[in-house]
C-alpha cells in the first residue's frame, strides 16, 4: 500500500455503499483520481465541508495494488467556494469548470498547468464578476489540450483572417473567411478574435480589472465552449445550466 499526501481539487461526489461516498479528484501530482470516502456520510471528522465540488484541498490518500479505486483517509481544506458569496451563476461556473476537468483530463496524468489554470479561475470566480474567468478558462483549457484552432487564416483557402472577424463550425475544425462558410457556421467577431489575442498573451489579474458584463465577448465564451464540447464528445450541462441564468 502506497500512502499518499498532495494537494487536490474535488470535483464530483456520488453516494457509495449506505455511508460511503465515491470522489472523483483532480490531484496536482497525479491527475485524476477516483476514490472512496468510507463512512463520509456518518462522520465529518475526517471530510467535514471539503466534500464540496471546487474545494482546494489537502488530501490524504492510499494506493493498493491492482486496485482502481484509492482509499481516502482525510482532506484538509485550503480554500473552499463556499467561502465567498455564492448565487445561482456562480454555482452554475464552478459546476462548468469541475465538470470540464473531470471529462477533459485521463486518470493518473498529472499536468501542472491545467491544475494551476483552475487555481487561477477559481480565484476570480466571483458573484456578479464570473463572464471573465469562465470565457478565460474555456480559452485556455483549449489550448492546453491542443485543441485551440488557428484564428489568423482561413482553414479551406489559407486567407490572413487577422483584424477581421472570422466564421466557425461547431462540428468542424479551425475557422473560415466568410466566403468559405460551412453551413450551420456562426461569426466571430474582430473584437473577439483580438480579446482571444489578449486572453493568451496576458494574464487573468489585467483583465479582471475590466468591466466585463455578461454580453461582452459572448460569441467568444459560445465558440471556446461549443470547441469543448465537440471535442469531448459531450454536451456540458453546466454550460447550458450558466446559459440559463
Amino acid at each position: 500500500m502506497i500512502q499518499r499526501v498532495g494537494e487536490a481539487l474535488v470535483l464530483r461526489v456520488w453516494p457509495f455503499q449506505e455511508a460511503d461516498l465515491l470522489v472523483s479528484l483532480f490531484t496536482r501530482e497525479q491527475g485524476r483520481v477516483r476514490g472512496v470516502a468510507r463512512h463520509a456520510l456518518k462522520s465529518r471528522r475526517r471530510f467535514g465541508g471539503a466534500l464540496e465540488p471546487m474545494t482546494y484541498v489537502r488530501a490524504t490518500y492510499a494506493e493498493r495494488p491492482r486496485q482502481e479505486l484509492v482509499r481516502l483517509d482525510a482532506f484538509e481544506i485550503v480554500s473552499s467556494p463556499l467561502s465567498r458569496a455564492i448565487d445561482y451563476e456562480r454555482t452554475a461556473a464552478l459546476q462548468l469548470v469541475a465538470e470540464v476537468l473531470e471529462e477533459a483530463m485521463p486518470d493518473g496524468a498529472p499536468d501542472d498547468a491545467v491544475f494551476r489554470l483552475a487555481l487561477t479561475v477559481l480565484d476570480e470566480i466571483t458573484v456578479g464578476r464570473l463572464w471573465m474567468p469562465v470565457t478565460y478558462f474555456a480559452l485556455w483549457m483549449n489550448r492546453l489540450m491542443g485543441w485551440m484552432p488557428d484564428l489568423g487564416h482561413c482553414a479551406a483557402c489559407g486567407l490572413d483572417l487577422r483584424g477581421g472577424a472570422v466564421w466557425y463550425s461547431p462540428t468542424a475544425d479551425g475557422v473560415t473567411c466568410h466566403d468559405d462558410r460551412r453551413p450551420g457556421s456562426f461569426a466571430l467577431s474582430s473584437e473577439s478574435v483580438r480579446l482571444a489575442a489578449r486572453v493568451f498573451r496576458g494574464t487573468i489579474r489585467e483583465l479582471a480589472g475590466e468591466d466585463w458584463p455578461r454580453t461582452r465577448a459572448a460569441d467568444l465564451r459560445r465558440f471556446a465552449l461549443e470547441t469543448l464540447e465537440r471535442h469531448l464528445e459531450r454536451r456540458l450541462a453546466s454550460a447550458r445550466a450558466l446559459n440559463r441564468a
